[in-house]
């Protein structure tokens, strides 16, 4: 079947009818071979010809299906892969195996894309390759970023190269040092497939070929515009000009030139390139640069030979004249490449026999600020005093709570409390006064020596000390103050790196807000026990409550942001608003029921909302869409509180609905999320100026401040000063903390409440008053068989109306449940953390598999009774041993017992079975001997359906339950029809929201 068939304009919706793939990626030249196998459907070939088809491999159309965005030339290669006299071997994506007695190479014909080399780097860097690429495609995915890191780093020369159409203008990659280490060690790990095009080639060879062609790329895509300034030569230019222009743009061709005009253009060029291309070198030159000794001022930058591969191989250069030999020629080329990148080892190499090159003050500076890290990169050996750019060099600041008499009537309490302060420039906790800070500045030397120890400071650097010191040397402020101060310092050339404080903010600093945490009993009217972690958080919540800050609880998912979020609501009461996802509405309704029944709860959701009720009540919950519709209403209200659960929610600032929630007025505000940052570090600042506005600062400040270097160059100073600034307003505990984990059980059982969506409610209505009909006409064996059907019925419902229809519909934004699962599954693997979910109906099983692993972007694996005895034991190997995290879904009747799952640290019930002895069965895959970690066990249910009152009944009745539940759910055919009636009862106000 042609490609022709499958018109790119409508590849996206033919690709979802294909099998799925299993996608690979060969080199070959100048472009990237692009071909596939059909997961799932291998098959033997019956031809006896020395090349024969690959009797699994992807057509075109299915190339071109799973890779419209692609540009690609269609055509045919022939690869040498493993495997029998009838099939070669599937790759390990596919999940099946092919048998072979006698495993051969063998020559395979199969469809391809040929891909030039711009498109392929677009295509291995966009993030479009997919969880279905094989070994040998997420391999070049990996070398086309080392590409684009060669690219910013400067690793690369222009050259002029001879092509099969000419000469052309292209783009090298200069690989020395860890570049060349980088280089062996990945030509090593090619997988064989990559390799396989024709014939066997050396892994080196096709790694330089891809690894050239993608460098080309990369830096085309990088230069949008020229390298050289003025006009765009034309074909009469000289040679060098036409070439200069041919480095950037999408082709860099150069038609009609001859070998005579090239050579000379060509051979300057390589031998640039030569100089710089070390991989083969064992020995390389270094520099060491050695400080003055005692008062003088005379530095020297020594050369020595040192081994590539041992670095503790040095030899001085006086020892390298002494001896002789072939050393002495690699010292003076060492040096002469250098002289290129650091032209002051001119003046060294006037001399014969050059050992050291003296220096300034000034001029060791620059070296150290400049030529070091640049002959560095470019392979050399380069040794720094051990103080090079470790010295702690910023501001400091020392605040200190007032004391005496009066003092307490002078000031305020908490934020308001007045603190005398002092700014000092400091080197390694060492403060510099303003006398010596104004020497330094009037020498205006970038390397100084202080008090006995040379520290790299330059001009900027001072001038800003000396001006924070003179404008806000010393004076007072309130805690409030000192905070956004401590928050925003350190934006121009110097850092805040230390902070001296006692009282109120020496503890939130220090994290020692336990010596200010006043005990908070758990209130009377709270229902159950406070873990001891649970009542220190409960005391930070006050504390920061009283004080008027607002804070972010981030407890790792399990460990009970909501119950201490409600006993807070019981130990300081004040009208509060929660906002959440639709799909915890319920959760939130029950939790409040079974903790906190004191409480007036009202649910401020739907169409018969009114913001007046919420006067009347002390919690109210509502959805992040509501907030945002009834934005200026709820404003209007006056709040105690504003909560926001699940706060990733608000997590992007410029959202409409983050802004709609931030601009609730409140004296608290308090965020509950597992993730605090997720992506980027603007969801953090998200996050705090939600609950403390401004103290960061705008979202731009925050940025240059903390975010870009941070995220760009990994500065461990903006990190820590974030760390700082944040750090008492953020209570963050984690299960595999030992402190914490001493307070978990050993296995934790929770229920999840799950709200219908209106086509649920709808359908479950249907079947109720459909079967209640049927119910009452019949008795015996008969009604027996409607009543479970029914219930049955009723079951798959709240799980998913494609359940009931059978109509093979979609998944999305139909089922309360899913949309549950969807969350707290993507929670549990962004944690890297497994779990098993459990469902009782096989085909619901078969459609959810594919919908969650495109949802979460990791493995859904799916063990069903189909499946053979071998197969269920490859998937209990791959989640058991494979360090990703993933899900598997189990059916519960092929999963409940005689399996080890003890990697699952969640077990999930999407539906229950109702009887107490079968899902402890089930959650033993995961909680039995072996089981290191403690699990999480949660009971999926929905509001106002039958699965919330035969929870109800089977609580009431736990300690007789396996007698009067019995196996099965036959107890409950034995009800009334009247108990049936109430039984199966939709209660639309609690379970559609």
């Amino acid at each position: 079947m042609g490609a022709a068939a499958y018109p790119r304009e409508n590849a996206a919706e033919w690709k979802g009818s294909i099998a799925v793939l299993v996608a690979h990626g060969s080199w070959a030249g100048d472009r990237l071979v692009l071909w596939a196998e059909r997961s799932g459907e291998v098959t033997r070939s019956t031809s006896r010809a020395k090349v024969r088809p690959h009797p699994f491999a992807a057509s075109h159309a299915d190339l071109v299906g799973a890779f419209p965005e692609v540009d690609g030339v269609e055509g045919q290669v022939t690869l040498a892969l493993p495997g029998s006299a009838g099939s070669p071997l599937a790759s390990p994506e596919c999940g099946v195996a092919v048998s072979a007695r006698a495993l051969r190479l063998g020559r395979w014909r199969v469809p391809v894309l040929f891909v030039a080399g711009p498109e392929a780097f677009a295509l291995l860097t966009d993030g479009s390759v997919g969880e279905k690429a094989g070994a040998s495609l997420r391999y070049l995915v990996a070398v086309a970023a080392r590409a684009r890191d060669l690219v910013r780093r400067g690793r690369v020369l222009p050259q002029l190269v001879r092509e099969s159409a000419g000469f052309a203008a292209r783009w090298r990659p200069v690989l020395t040092g860890d570049d060349a280490r980088w280089f062996r060690e990945t030509a090593a790990a090619m997988p064989p497939v990559g390799r396989a095009v024709e014939e066997e080639r050396p892994s080196a060879h096709v790694l330089i070929e891809a690894l050239v062609c993608l460098v080309d790329a990369a830096v085309r895509a990088a230069l949008p515009g020229p390298v050289v300034g003025g006009r765009r030569p034309g074909a009469r230019s000289a040679l060098p000009d036409r070439w200069a222009a041919a480095l950037t743009g999408t082709d860099g061709s150069l038609p009609g030139v001859r070998e005579d005009q090239a050579q000379e253009l060509a051979a300057a060029l390589h031998g640039w390139f030569a100089d710089a291309q070390a991989l083969d070198q064992p020995v390389r030159t270094c520099f060491r640069l050695a400080e003055p000794d005692g008062d003088d001022d005379a530095w020297r930058l020594e050369f020595a030979l040192q081994s590539a591969d041992d670095l503790s191989v040095y030899v001085p250069a006086e020892e390298v004249w002494a001896d002789g030999g072939r050393a002495e020629e690699r010292l003076l080329a060492g040096l002469g490449r250098a002289a290129r990148l650091y032209p002051a080892l001119d003046r060294a190499l006037r001399h014969a026999r050059p050992c050291a090159l003296e220096l300034t003050t000034a001029e060791a500076a620059a070296f150290l600020r400049d030529s070091a890290a640049l002959l560095q990169a470019a392979g050399f050996g380069v040794r720094l005093p051990a103080w090079a750019g470790r010295r702690r060099v910023g501001l400091r600041m020392t605040a200190r709570q007032r004391k005496g008499p009066g003092a307490t009537t002078a000031q305020g309490f908490g934020l308001n409390e007045l603190l005398d302060f002092r700014i000092d420039l400091a080197m390694d906790g060492e403060p510099i006064g303003e006398d010596e800070l104004a020497e330094l500045v009037r020498l205006k030397v970038p390397l100084v020596r202080v008090r006995g120890q040379w520290v790299e400071l330059d001009g900027g650097q001072l001038d800003a000390a000396l001006r924070a010191v003179q404008e806000r040397g010393r004076g007072e402020m309130t805690v409030a103050e000192a905070l956004g101060e401590i928050a925003l310092a350190g934006e121009e050339d110097l850092p805040l790196v230390e902070v001296d404080a006692d009282g109120l903010l020496g503890d939130l600093l220090s994290g020692e807000t336990d010596r200010r945490l006043a005990p908070v009993p758990t209130p009377e009217t709270f229902r159950g026990t406070l873990r001891p972690y649970q009542e220190r958080g409960l005391a930070w919540l006050s504390f920061l409550s009283g004080l008027g800050l607002g804070g972010i609880l981030a407890d790792d998912m399990g460990l009970g942001k909501t119950a201490q979020t409600l006993a807070l609501l019981l130990a300081a009461p004040g009208r509060t608003l929660l906002v959440c996802p639709m799909s915890l509405v319920g959760n939130w309704q029950r939790e409040a029921e079974r903790f906190a029944p004191s409480l007036r709860v009202y649910v401020h959701h739907g169409t018969d909302r009114d913001v007046a009720l919420a006067h009347e009540a002390d919690l109210v919950v509502t959805t992040y869409g509501t907030a945002l519709r009834d934005r200026e209403a709820l404003a209007a209200v006056e709040w105690a509180r504003v909560v926001c659960d699940e706060a990733q929610a608000i997590k992007n600032s410029a959202a409409k609905q983050a802004q709609a929630v931030r601009a609730i007025p409140a004296p608290f505000r308090l965020a509950l999320t597992g993730t605090p940052v997720e992506n980027h570090l603007a969801e953090l600042w998200s996050l705090m100026e939600f609950t403390n506005p401004g103290l960061l600062g705008p979202a731009r400040r925050f940025r240059r401040r903390f975010q870009e270097p941070i995220e760009a160059r990994a500065d461990e100073e903006a990190a820590a000063a974030l760390r700082r600034a944040t750090g008492p307003f953020v209570l963050r505990r984690l299960k595999t903390d030992k402190s914490i984990i001493s307070d978990l059980p050993d296995k934790m059982e929770m229920k999840t409440w799950c709200t219908l969506t209106p086509e649920q409610a709808s359908l479950y209505q249907a079947v109720v008053e459909d079967m209640m009909a049927r119910i009452d006409g019949s008795e015996g064996i008969e009604r027996r068989g409607n009543v479970l059907a029914a219930m049955t019925r009723l079951k798959q419902v709240c799980g998913h109306p494609a359940l009931l229809l059978k109509d093979g519909s979609a998944l999305p934004d139909r089922s309360g449940k899913l949309a549950r699962l969807e969350e707290l599954a993507g929670e549990i693997v962004e944690e890297g953390d497994k779990a098993l979910v459990f469902t009782q109906y096989a085909e619901f099983g078969t459609v959810l598999q594919p919908h969650l692993e495109a949802r979460l972007d990791r493995p859904v694996l799916w063990l069903h009774g189909g499946l053979t005895k071998r197969r269920r034991a490859e998937l209990v190997d791959r989640f058991q041993h494979d360090d990703e995290p993933m899900v598997f879904l189990l059916s519960l009747k092929a999963a409940g017992t005689g399996l080890n799952l003890t990697a699952a640290g969640h077990v999930i019930h999407l539906d229950r079975w109702w009887n107490p002895a079968v899902e402890n069965q089930a959650t033993d895959r995961a909680f039995r001997i072996g089981q290191t970690r403690d699990v999480q066990v949660r009971k999926f249910i929905c509001l106002g359906t039958l699965e919330e009152r035969i929870d109800e009944m089977i609580e009431r009745k736990q300690a007789l339950a396996e007698r009067v539940v019995g196996t099965g759910e036959d107890w409950i055919s034995e009800l009334s029809t009247d108990r049936l009636r109430d039984l199966f009862a939709l209660d639309r106000e609690k379970a559609v929201t």
